[in-house]
């Protein structure tokens, strides 16, 4: 069982709405919009995007990881390297 499973459906909606956006960026600039009105739009997908990412981290956090945690030893080593690796990630995005 994935960590997010009991928010899958507010996931699916958030990213639902990004995709929304993301298809409307799309069109402002096939339409020739105004570089900042595409630019306003770029930056409320990302963070969009954002909110998806964190919401996936902590579930992953309070799952995957304090289980591993719980159980102790490589699993747990791996899993805390696997999340630092995706804070960093999210961080230099």
């Amino acid at each position: 069982m994935v960590g997010y499973a009991s928010n899958k459906e507010q996931l699916l909606t958030r990213l639902r709405r990004a995709e929304g956006q993301v298809r409307g960026i799309h069109r402002m600039v096939e339409e020739d919009t105004y570089c900042i009105d595409v630019l306003t739009q770029v930056s409320a997908a990302t963070k969009a995007l954002e909110t998806v990412a964190l919401a996936l981290l902590e579930d992953h956090l309070a799952h995957c990881v304090a289980e591993a945690a719980r159980e102790g030893g490589a699993v747990a080593d791996e899993k805390i390297r696997e999340a630092s690796a995706a804070i960093a990630r999210l961080v230099r995005s």
